[in-house]
């Protein structure tokens, strides 16, 4: 017989054998540590002897222990990944999470930039060539900023005026269209980028890839020294699919250069935006 806690770091092997991000294997293993850590306070040790009211209960302690609405249902979709994949293996017969209800929680609206917002950053990080070429390419592309930190250099094309995204964790390959304010900040970054046989487009001064801490890091900072209040790094990409839309570039459009999954995703940011233009036009608007 199997128990939770194999069935646990069976589950950790499974995620990274399917080369998911470091940061998500780390946030799945925890959750279902905690997870597997309560089922044992209660005597369930057998996977197949847990039922959903069992869950139920962790999730009202989570609740009870002031854990928010947000955080919860991010431990419902560990605790549902993870049973489906015991399922899926053949541990047990029944899933007890397919029935596991999130808990409810109000979205807050994307932060779109003014025009005077994403100027103020630009102007900020002006003397910093690596940092703007970054804050060019998230803000003019909308690319995530894990998308942009695996970017390599054979990636921006200058002659095109292109850059291709390769996959990161679920998100899809695609190409993007260069505009002249990110071209020439990229073509400005490289004849200082460090001399290393390092790949990544954008790397530290020792020539080793600029991480995702370090990047937002930055940013964050730039964001405080432009006087920008209650702004982070991903609204430059929510900034960019409301601007896009906005200026009447075509909502399939967008959904496909953003990588969304889904077209209603991209029909969300519609309820932001004031004074839509007709949709139609086919060449991408300048930030």
């Amino acid at each position: 017989m199997i128990t939770l806690r194999d069935a646990h770091q069976q589950f950790v092997g499974h995620l990274q054998g399917k080369s998911r991000a470091s940061a998500t294997i780390l946030a799945y293993g925890k959750d279902i540590e905690q997870l597997v850590n309560f089922l044992q306070g209660i005597n369930k040790t057998n996977p197949a002897s847990v039922e959903t009211s069992d869950l139920e209960t962790f999730m009202q302690k989570l609740a009870n222990e002031n854990y928010t609405p947000k955080s919860i249902s991010r431990k419902t979709n560990s605790t549902r990944t993870f049973f489906k994949f015991l399922k899926s293996s053949n541990l047990i017969e029944k899933d007890p999470a397919d029935i596991l209800e999130h808990p409810k929680f109000e979205n807050k609206p994307p932060r779109i930039l003014a025009k005077l917002e994403y100027r103020a950053l630009r102007d900020a990080a002006r003397s910093d060539i690596r940092m703007l070429a970054v804050i060019e390419l998230l803000l003019q592309t909308g690319i995530r900023i894990g998308e942009l930190a695996k970017l390599r250099v054979e990636d921006i094309d200058l002659t095109n005026f292109t850059i291709h995204v390769p996959p990161f964790e679920d998100t899809r390959e695609r190409t993007i269209p260069l505009n002249k304010s990110a071209a020439e900040a990229v073509k400005n970054y490289l004849p200082i980028r460090a001399k290393t046989p390092n790949h990544a487009l954008f790397v530290t001064k020792t020539g080793r890839p600029l991480l995702i801490r370090n990047i937002r890091t930055a940013i964050d900072r730039y964001f405080k020294i432009a006087g920008i209040k209650g702004a982070k790094v991903n609204d430059l990409r929510h900034t960019w699919v409301a601007f896009q839309l906005q200026s009447g570039v075509p909502m399939t459009m967008v959904s496909k250069l953003a990588g969304h999954k889904r077209l209603s995703t991209t029909e969300k940011y519609l309820q932001f935006i004031q004074g839509q233009t007709v949709e139609g036009k086919v060449k991408l608007e300048e930030l």
